[in-house]
This record gives structure tokens, C-alpha cells and sequence, in this order.
């Protein structure tokens, strides 16, 4: 292990800090961002890391600490160590190597390491997985996305150009919109009544998301008889549009108003993304595939991206 490493907990006097290493690295997202990690600071308790070779912040860990466990990080999707783009492999098996000799002395017992998928990494950076294989750790989570490539897709399927055309001869029009709240109402009425349960943000911290980031953040609905049918939220790396919610109301699955509205982002809206990406369509940490949310989203040329999420014992 490199001995001018150092491992620090976060200081929010290091925000503009953590926000240009986040902004200048391989894998690193506006999620990770402090204004974004921080809307549900209140949930969490923070275990951010900074690493530093002699002055020189090289690293960062977004994580929280639940009992004896960190978790990187519990409020984000994905996490893992964040690096300079400069950073070679061997100095990541060092870092790698600092950071869980740091947890072990502060008395953390294990290690929550949710990976960033590759279709976020701007070039390939998978030393980070290496070294979780050199730790022997333990995969337990496998979740399985839906993305697309716009650029070379398949052909949507049949029943997918069948879905626009009813939505156009319905007169459904697609937009963006900042009005998210009828949106909302369709997205907990149907999550409640699927599966008893609410969105990860309420109402309240989406529209404070969309404003801290508005060209990042975006809402997209289809709409008839200008009443909101069916809508997306858009999480827009630069890279990536990948879509944070999804649903339609029972009008709007009658018209097909989703197949129009992804047919547009796809086509149009992010034709010019490298990727876009659906969603997990796995429940119990990807024990159980929902084959028919998978089929409807491979039937816009969508195929399967790994969300994985390893434990390491400290």
C-alpha cells in the first residue's frame, strides 16, 4: 500500500473540492455531487471520504455508516470510489487497499460496494472491480437494467410501432414539463397500488432536485386532452439519459402514450446520448426478473446492464 496515501472524512469546507474531482472524473455522475447527496442528508448518517497523496485529493468515497457496515452509498444507486482521471490501476489496488484499512480501524466491520455501471464510465475504469475480486468479496445484488444504444438499436418491435401509432391517432403530444404534480399523483397511486409502496423523493424533493439541476433533472410527459397520461423522469448524465421514474395512467396504457413518448427521447430527444437507459427490471436484489417490464422495454431496442452491489467482510 502507497504510504503518502491519507484518508479523511468529508468537510463540507472541501465541497468545491469533492465537486471538481466528481466533475473531472472516469465514473463519476452529478449524483455524486454534494448538492445532490446532500437533499436527504437528514436520512443518512455521512461517511464520506476524501483520499489525498501528500496534499493532493486523488479520490472520493460517497458512503454512510449504518452500525458497523458503510455503505457506498445508501441513498444513491450507485457509488464506489471516485478517482482522477489520471489515476492507473495500481494506484486504485492502493487506494482500494487504504480505504478498507481505514474502515477496519474505525471499527467497521463490513463494506456495502454498490459498483457504477459501465454505460456511466466515460472511459473504461474497472479497477475498482478488480480489487473487490482481490478482497474476496461477495456479490449480493445483481440487478439487470435495460439500456439502449441510439446510435445502432434494433428495430423497435411491432408492438411498440403499434402503440405510437395509436397514441398519434389518439392525438397524444409529447413535451417537456416543469409541472411535475399530476405527474406524481400517477406515479404514487400506481406504485401503491402495485406494490405498497411510494418514489424514493416525494413530490417536494423532486421539484428541489429539478431546480438545483435543471439541465440534469427533466420531466417529459405525453399528454390528451391536455391532461398528463404518461410521463418519464429523466436523470441526464451527459452520457446517459436514464429514466428515474416511469408511469402511465390507465387512459394512457389504453392509448399507448409511453411507446410515443420513448419512441421520441430515443429517437430524438437523446439520439446523440451514447446511452439510454430504462431502469432495473429486477426485484429482490435480481433474484426475480420481471420478464414482461423487461420484454416491453427490449422491444425499443433496450438490452440488459448489470447494477451490481458486493459485500466485503473488513
Amino acid at each position: 500500500m502507497d504510504r503518502l496515501l491519507t484518508v479523511r472524512f468529508y468537510n463540507p469546507q472541501e465541497k468545491a473540492v469533492w465537486d471538481d474531482l466528481v466533475t473531472r472524473s472516469a465514473g463519476g455522475t452529478f449524483l455524486f455531487l454534494r448538492d445532490y447527496m446532500e437533499y436527504h442528508a437528514s436520512r443518512f448518517t455521512d461517511y464520506s471520504l476524501l483520499i489525498y497523496k501528500k496534499e493532493r485529493p486523488i479520490a472520493l468515497f460517497p458512503a454512510n455508516r449504518q452500525d458497523d457496515t458503510v455503505i457506498s452509498h445508501g441513498g444513491l444507486t450507485y457509488g464506489g470510489i471516485v478517482t482522477a482521471p489520471e489515476t492507473s490501476t495500481a494506484q486504485i489496488l492502493d487506494i482500494f487497499d487504504a480505504l478498507t484499512t481505514f474502515l477496519r480501524q474505525a471499527g467497521c466491520r463490513h463494506l456495502i460496494y454498490k459498483c457504477v455501471p459501465y454505460i456511466y464510465q466515460r472511459y473504461p475504469h474497472a479497477g475498482d472491480l478488480y480489487a473487490l475480486y482481490r478482497a474476496g468479496a461477495a456479490r449480493i445484488a445483481c440487478n439487470l437494467s435495460a439500456t439502449v444504444e441510439p446510435a445502432r438499436r434494433p428495430a423497435f418491435a411491432e408492438l411498440r410501432r403499434r402503440g405510437m401509432k395509436k397514441a398519434l391517432h389518439a392525438g397524444v403530444t409529447i413535451s417537456e414539463s416543469d409541472n411535475f404534480a399530476p405527474f406524481w399523483e400517477i406515479l404514487t397511486h400506481n406504485l401503491q397500488e402495485k406494490f405498497d409502496t411510494s418514489p424514493v423523493h416525494s413530490l417536494e424533493e423532486i421539484l428541489l432536485l429539478h431546480n438545483r439541476f435543471p439541465d440534469r433533472i427533466k420531466l417529459y410527459t405525453a399528454t390528451l386532452n391536455g391532461t398528463t397520461v404518461a410521463g418519464t423522469v429523466i436523470y441526464d448524465t451527459g452520457e446517459v439519459a436514464h429514466a428515474q421514474y416511469i408511469c402511465t395512467s390507465p387512459e394512457g396504457k389504453q392509448t399507448g402514450a409511453l411507446d410515443l413518448l420513448f419512441a421520441r427521447l430515443i429517437e430524438t430527444t437523446y439520439a446523440g446520448h451514447r446511452y439510454f437507459d430504462f431502469g432495473i427490471s429486477t426485484e429482490r436484489n435480481g433474484d426475480f426478473l420481471n420478464t414482461g417490464l423487461m420484454t416491453q422495454k427490449e422491444g425499443f431496442g433496450a438490452r440488459g446492464t448489470l447494477y451490481e452491489i458486493y459485500r466485503v467482510e473488513l
